[in-house]
């Protein structure tokens, strides 16, 4: 058989198209993590009030089971900080801001955003199972890279033009990560 990196490369490419999407749309909702949460949005927002802490040094871990049960959430929260002369508490789909002299604040309800949280989650997910099929869909991308860069002969080969797109292609990675961040 002789070696096509024409073949290889469209059946390669082919095969992962989907997991190309995926990772593509995973990784745009991921970097805008800060803006705007792709994975879930606020559905409601009620105001509530507790008995505020003597001081901020009274908030601690029995504060705040104390005053989740108040707000009727059972669990534990994922966590909490005092901000300036605020207590926010975060639990998977909810978070609670309440001023640390009145006791006021309110309670922001989240909901995950179908379709866009699963998609994030593939960029995230540590299961063992999914980081050997990324390290495998990440080889298959080096071998796609590779065998399109033999598939186009002449003038406009990866010999002649194409090594210069593809080293300009190289530095932008490049400056972003030394220069930049």
């Amino acid at each position: 058989m002789k070696f096509n990196p024409r073949a290889i490369h469209r059946d390669f490419a082919y095969f992962y198209v989907g997991l190309i999407i995926a990772f593509a749309l995973s990784g745009i909702f991921l970097n805008h993590r800060r803006d705007w949460n792709p994975a879930q949005y606020t559905y409601e927002v009620k105001a509530v009030a507790v008995t505020p802490p003597a001081n901020e040094k009274a908030v601690n871990d029995d504060y705040i089971a104390t005053v989740s049960k108040d707000w009727g959430i059972e669990g534990k929260p994922r966590g909490f900080r005092v901000r300036g002369e605020n207590i926010q508490v975060d639990y998977p789909n909810d978070r609670f801001t309440i001023d640390l002299k009145t006791g006021k604040g309110e309670r922001e309800s989240y909901i995950h955003t179908p379709f866009i949280a699963q998609f994030r989650q593939l960029h995230i997910d540590t299961n063992w199972a999914w980081i050997w099929y990324s390290d495998i869909f990440g080889a298959a991308m080096l071998l796609i890279a590779f065998t399109g860069m033999f598939i186009q002969k002449g003038d406009k080969g990866f010999r002649k033009r194409g090594w210069k797109l593809a080293a300009a292609g190289v530095t932008f990675p490049l400056v972003f990560l030394f220069l930049i961040s």
